[in-house]
């Protein structure tokens, strides 16, 4: 059970919420519903999406479930509109969705490399285009408006295999401080939660036999984050006073060195 952070309410706000179907936007997606937002969850795995609605519902929470490919332009307009159609003003955005497929850089694991740069980079970029409008309207209603990101503490070490996936990370870590010099002043708070070693799924997703290895014995070594230790921080982030902006927050567990 992670420790609570913020018992402020979410109440009236609408979240999206990529990358739900597991994790760390699964934990997420549980707790803004949980504080009273109505939250859109995206993922491509539609049973996991389902499956975590139900909980939500069953909670006491307002969710809409839309299976989506976040690396399609196509598909995130077309759950955009949905959601607009369904809650209204979208005024919190967790874009969320990545995958990590360590490797070394001369294996040449090309279709890893793409497939990293495709979710973590392209998806980020889908999401903030079909959303970006909808958070500035909310901001110049009065509301608050959040766009988080999920990056990671390899958008700024220096690892072994970590080469195409901490690029990314580093991507996405300078895009929010960019974003920020634009957003910020239209009243859109913008902001990224860089974790550390979470207990989650991605290491499942390595093709690479001695990358596999190392995370295993990361994982079994360090006292891990759990999702909800994640979520449990975008919810403090989302809910602080409105001339607030929590910009950078790395989140480690207490036993790890780097």
């Amino acid at each position: 059970m992670s420790a609570v952070l913020t018992t402020t309410t979410l109440q009236g706000r609408v979240a999206v919420v990529t990358g739900a179907s597991s994790g760390i936007g699964e934990a997420t997606a549980e707790r803004l519903a949980a504080l009273g937002a109505k939250v859109a969850v995206l993922a491509r795995r539609k049973d996991e999406l389902e499956a975590l609605a139900e909980r939500i519902t069953a909670a006491g929470g307002t969710v809409l479930t839309l299976p989506t490919d976040v690396t399609s332009r196509e598909e995130m307009a077309a759950a955009a509109e949905a959601v607009q159609r369904q809650f209204g003003t979208v005024d919190l955005v967790f874009a969320n969705a990545g995958v990590q497929l360590i490797s070394e850089i001369d294996a040449l694991r090309v279709d890893d490399w793409q497939t990293q740069i495709d979710l973590n980079i392209k998806g980020v970029m889908n999401t903030i285009e079909v959303f970006v409008h909808s958070l500035e309207a909310a901001a110049a209603a009065g509301g608050p408006a959040d766009l988080i990101t999920t990056s990671s503490i390899a958008a700024t070490r220096v690892l072994p295999k970590f080469s195409v996936y901490s690029a990314t990370k580093a991507y996405v870590s300078h895009l929010t401080r960019l974003l920020r010099t634009e957003l910020g002043a239209k009243g859109v708070r913008v902001a990224t939660v860089e974790p550390g070693m979470v207990d989650t799924e991605l290491p499942d997703h390595v093709t690479d036999p001695d990358a596999s290895r190392l995370m295993a014995d990361l994982l079994r070594d360090v006292d891990c984050l759990q999702p909800a230790d994640v979520a449990e921080t975008v919810a403090f982030v989302a809910s602080v006073p409105t001339h607030v902006n929590l910009t950078e927050i790395t989140v480690l567990p207490t036993a790890q060195a780097v």
